[in-house]
């Protein structure tokens, strides 16, 4: 037995996955068991979820792996700060002493938080390695482009590459501070979300509005060459000098400083977002087409912070010149753990690949799971009140309660890794439900009204109701893709004079709570890899509405991670508007549970910085 850990630490999303004899066993992010979101810190529980998960202990382990070269990003910040001199001294003061006490000794961390017992080998590929790693070998091809594109790794921004049987190759690199994801992550700081986590907003934002910056943004920020590789001005950033993303020019060229966070959206904002979600897909398809006459191969895989722009996937779907294209579910950062163990494994242990059907990723349910037992006396310690059920009646009886109206909380088996719910741990409920959508956001989610929710379909009956090949798969929730013209409803007289988010108030198809105000939908595609029950609880919600869909959220509030544990999910039930909650084959309806304890209700939403 060969077993293999790849960390990532210490940025963004910090995890820990595990490869034994070439099996992805586990895989998990620290926040799911902090409870902290985006936590950055050592991933020390979710490594000891992952040797626990596989029966071995850290002594074990053959190789440890860390996911970008620590000393290589030194250098280029210290570069840069004498670069840009005196302007970053600020940063430079902020940043040092967490170099110096931890990231320039992380041969020294990584053992201390293994206990001390492992005394082998620590390797260190390049940061868009891991990421092409991620995205290649557990992919289903044989060989791939590939394409990894993010904010910064230690030098490179984005990366093109291909990978053949068990190597990959990146030939062609954009390096800092020259950076798509950092591009958008100053429109989204500007549009008043946070950085590394408002991204997601400013994508569902933008078809509220026009593109109409769109040329600006081509003529001032980026020159954006055909072959998509591209060079910003750098005196409208200050990313690379200081502590905001954006500078006074960039200020002054789109009409005043940045939106205060959680003050009213304008359609500037809205505006901004769509110029800048223009700009990202054009120059994603360039990229896109560039790796193909660059590697002649049909396939493209895709990795990096910004392949989680589903829209922009979708666009290269559509319209770029690639059969095939794999997205690894945990794109950003905390795939690059997983990225590092299979480097190890196959490239630099020169050990075999075969590829899986439909992919080696195991539907990404590679996280914590509870047994049914172990759930129940969870749920008995915290006061609940369930009924269980068999598997068949278990289906039967959700089914009937979504098709009623009812919001679903979905905790079953293992935890997704990755971003996106994909039916471990989902808010579910009726997509034909017009008032869903506001519920869903407001009273459960309590998070901005426009944000769209996504559609979970039966693979087999995709293109019955959206606009997508056959042939593309998109089980992760990483293509968009339109409601098909059949579904949609004629607008009515009033909705022609909507602007701004009050194109809410249109009804635009008989599936209006999965439907963007573009008509179009972030969709899951449920086939025979996903949950097992999670497919079957669709397929007898189909059977009961003619409607083989779900809306699925993930199972959290706005500002706290994903719910992880049943005692999680029930804390997150019990404060939120959520109708019924499923762990396992427990079902809790609302009106059983005995009284609310509000002040605990009040500290759990104080805790996601919820008022």
């Amino acid at each position: 037995m060969t077993a293999i850990l790849g960390i990532s630490a210490y940025y963004h999303d910090s995890a820990a996955a595990l490869v034994v004899d070439g099996e992805i066993v586990a895989a998990a992010q620290e926040e799911a068991f902090t409870r902290i979101k985006h936590d950055a810190a050592f991933p020390s529980r979710a490594i000891e979820y992952c040797l626990a998960e596989a029966g071995i202990a850290a002594r074990d382990l053959d190789l440890v792996g860390f996911y970008e070269k620590p000393l290589v990003k030194f250098e280029r910040l210290i570069d840069t700060w004498v670069g840009v001199a005196p302007r970053g001294y600020k940063a430079f003061l902020m940043a040092l002493p967490v170099w110096l006490q931890q990231k320039l000794h992380l041969n020294r961390e990584m053992r201390a938080a293994l206990g001390g017992v492992y005394t082998k080998r620590f390797v260190y590929p390049e940061h868009h390695q891991s990421h092409a790693a991620s995205a290649f070998f557990p992919s289903p091809f044989e060989e791939a482009a590939i394409l990894t594109l993010d904010g910064v790794g230690e030098w490179a921004t984005s990366s093109l590459g291909h990978g053949r049987g068990n190597n990959v190759l990146l030939t062609h690199t954009i390096s800092f501070p020259h950076s798509l994801g950092l591009l958008y992550s100053a429109f989204t700081y500007f549009c008043g979300f946070r950085v590394n986590s408002g991204e997601y907003k400013l994508m569902g934002l933008a078809p509220y509005g026009e593109p109409i910056y769109r040329d600006v943004i081509l003529e001032k920020l980026i020159e954006l060459k055909p072959d998509g590789s591209f060079r910003l001005d750098m005196s409208y950033f200050n990313y690379h000098t200081g502590l905001t993303m954006t500078s006074p020019k960039f200020d002054a060229l789109f009409g005043g400083p940045p939106r205060k966070p959680e003050s009213p959206m304008t359609q500037r904002e809205m505006d901004l977002a769509a110029s800048i979600q223009a700009v990202t897909e054009e120059a994603m398809l360039r990229l896109a087409r560039h790796a193909h006459k660059a590697t002649g191969s049909r396939n493209l895989c895709l990795a990096g912070g910004v392949a989680l722009n589903c829209v922009a996937n979708g666009v290269i779907l559509r319209e770029g010149p690639f059969e095939n294209v794999w997205i690894q579910p945990a794109a950003g950062d905390a795939g690059g753990a997983l990225g590092t163990a299979l480097f190890i494994w196959h490239q630099l242990l020169g050990k075999p690949r075969v590829p899986a059907k439909p992919d080696a990723q195991r539907g990404s349910m590679l996280g914590y799971s509870a047994s049914p037992e172990s759930a129940r006396k969870s749920l008995d310690a915290a006061g609940a009140v369930y009924t269980t059920h068999g598997e068949d009646e278990l289906v039967e009886r959700v089914a009937e309660l979504l098709a009623a109206g009812k919001v679903v909380g979905w905790v079953q088996g293992r935890m997704e890794f990755g971003p996106r719910a994909l039916g471990g741990r989902s808010i579910i409920g009726d997509p034909r439900n017009r008032e869903m959508q506001s519920t869903m956001n407001l009273k459960i989610k309590f998070r901005e009204s426009f944000r769209p929710f996504a559609p979970s379909v039966l693979r087999e009956r995709s293109a019955e109701w959206f606009d997508i090949d056959a042939r593309h798969d998109s089980a992760y929730m990483l293509q968009v893709a339109d409601v098909r013209a059949e579904h949609l409803v004629a607008p009515r007289p009033e909705d022609a004079a909507l602007r701004g988010l009050d194109k809410l108030r249109s009804i635009r198809s008989s599936i209006p709570a999965v439907t963007h105000v573009d008509n179009s939908a972030r969709i899951q595609t449920v086939g025979d890899n996903a949950h097992p029950r999670y497919r079957r609880l669709i397929e007898a919600f189909g059977r009961k509405t003619g409607c083989p869909i779900v809306i699925n959220t993930s199972f959290n509030i706005r500002g706290e991670p994903i719910v992880c544990t049943p005692e999680d999910a029930y804390r997150c039930f019990m404060a939120t508007h959520m109708d019924v909650l499923v762990v396992e084959d427990c079902v809790m309806l609302k009106e059983d549970q005995g009284a609310v304890d509000q002040k605990a209700i009040d500290k759990y939403l104080a805790t996601a910085g919820i008022d």
